[in-house]
């Protein structure tokens, strides 16, 4: 097959312990899915979930071990980062149950949402949509896969983020409002979910700030840490 232009390149994840990489194909973000961060932002009890997307080459793939670097985007003041399990699918399917969504899972990676929490709160206000606050370049740097049966206890995991060493953001990811079930039962249900579909499941309270010269480590136990610095 021949293209009038140059197709763009394939986003991959690095897989860890293996050689292949994790192809990426969808990147699904669930809004205000910790009790606490929803507080901080203004709102509380357990409204229905509610989804955005990013663009796969938003993805930053990070190897294990190394330093990740975004640039500061454009038009902000106010980049905020938001600290997130990601779950990877290697099984698709529609309306897939609850019960049924562990197994549609391929493994686990540690993300950040980056957010131009300025012009986000500037849509909101204008009952517009937030793509210009969330879905931007290099909006979206993320960690290696871990496959799912070596992650360990997952929905009972620590998740952390330290700038320049000092915490911003620490939890657990049992206290997510919709689960890892829940969450694929609800976008299964308005989306066909495919293999190489990302899915950040939301941030725990803490989010702020970041300039020029940051470095933003975090984790979530179990899959290991994502080390990123804002040039």
């Amino acid at each position: 097959m021949s293209f009038v232009i140059t197709p763009p390149a394939q986003v991959s994840l690095p897989v860890a312990g293996r050689g292949e990489r994790f192809p990426v194909r969808r990147v699904y973000c669930v809004g205000r899915n910790y009790v606490d961060h929803a507080k901080e932002m203004g709102f509380t009890g357990r409204e229905p979930p509610f989804f955005f997307f990013k663009p796969a080459d938003a993805v930053v793939p990070v190897p294990a071990g190394e330093t990740g670097t975004i640039a500061y985007p454009s038009l902000t003041k106010d980049l905020h980062h938001e600290i997130e399990l990601v779950a990877a699918i290697g099984t698709g399917g529609r309306n897939i149950k609850a019960a049924d969504a562990r197994k549609h899972i391929w493994g686990y990676a540690v993300g950040l949402d980056m957010t131009r929490r300025d012009l986000q709160g500037e849509m909101k206000k204008q009952g517009r949509p937030w793509e210009i606050g969330k879905s931007f370049e290099q909006s979206a740097p993320t960690g290696p896969v871990t496959p799912a049966a070596q992650a360990g206890d997952i929905e009972n995991a620590a998740i952390w983020l330290q700038v320049n060493g000092q915490d911003r953001q620490r939890s657990s990811v049992s206290k997510l409002i919709w689960n890892l079930g829940e969450i694929i039962e609800h976008l299964s249900a308005a989306w066909e979910l495919a293999p190489g579909d990302l899915i950040f499941t939301g941030t725990p309270e803490g989010v702020a700030a970041v300039v020029a010269g940051d470095t933003l480590v975090g984790g979530v136990d179990g899959i290991g840490e994502l080390r990123v610095r804002v040039a």
